[in-house]
């Protein structure tokens, strides 16, 4: 097994617009100790923004980045997954979709 996500959690938001996927990224890393894994742009205007940390903190941090997104802009889901199956790692590291 990977230790990449083991004990870890993985939190997204994703939103409608840049503005608010960069200012939900910001509020994320500014509420929690968790670190930007990633912000995926799929086209349409979608920004999925993913940190990963501990559980409690991956949660603080995307209800912040929720409300952050949300005062600039339209959040479109905000989901958790507390320890991922270690092949999502493998997913996470393939190049953002354009």
């Amino acid at each position: 097994m990977s230790d990449g996500l083991h004990g870890t959690a993985l939190g997204f938001v994703e939103t409608i617009g840049k503005a608010a996927g960069m200012h939900a990224a910001d509020a994320m890393v500014k509420a929690a100790n968790v670190t930007l894994q990633t912000a995926q742009q799929p086209g349409g205007g979608i920004i999925t923004v993913i940190v990963r940390g501990e559980v409690g903190a991956v949660q603080a941090a995307i209800e912040a980045g929720a409300v952050a997104a949300r005062s600039v802009g339209k959040v479109r889901a905000v989901h958790l997954i507390a320890r991922p199956h270690e092949e999502i790692e493998a997913i996470l590291e393939r190049p953002p979709v354009r």
